[in-house]
């Protein structure tokens, strides 16, 4: 769906780490429309574009390539049901992920995944 985005939230960890999981996302949704850069924030935050054109839609484009993370990092993916999947999925295949549950509503989808180093 044109114009539809994923957020990603993230806590835990270094500046660095959230670095990682973003740039972990950027085989599937592109770049984002900005790199975690407040290493004094505990808080991290994320939007990429959910339909990034030429982008793997079969969200495996950071399988193995996630980079190493210094402390666990827990992750918030917000968006359409098919991104946050997606994400998911991307995640899932770039870092030990734990999935912590999710939420759906009439047309979007949370899940909350915590990634170990």
């Amino acid at each position: 769906m044109p114009g539809t985005q994923l957020t990603v939230t993230l806590s835990g960890g270094e500046v660095a780490d959230a670095r990682t999981v973003v740039q972990a996302l950027e085989g599937t949704f592109g770049a984002p429309d900005q790199l975690p850069a407040d290493p004094e924030a505990s808080i991290r935050t994320a939007t990429f574009s959910a339909d990034a054109a030429g982008q793997d839609t079969a969200g495996t484009g950071a399988a193995g390539s996630g980079g190493r993370l210094s402390a666990p990092v827990t992750v918030t993916v917000q968006g359409t049901p098919e991104a946050v999947r997606r994400a998911s999925d991307t995640l899932a295949h770039a870092f030990t992920a734990h999935d912590e549950g999710a939420a759906a509503g009439d047309q979007e989808e949370e899940r909350q995944l915590r990634l170990e180093p």
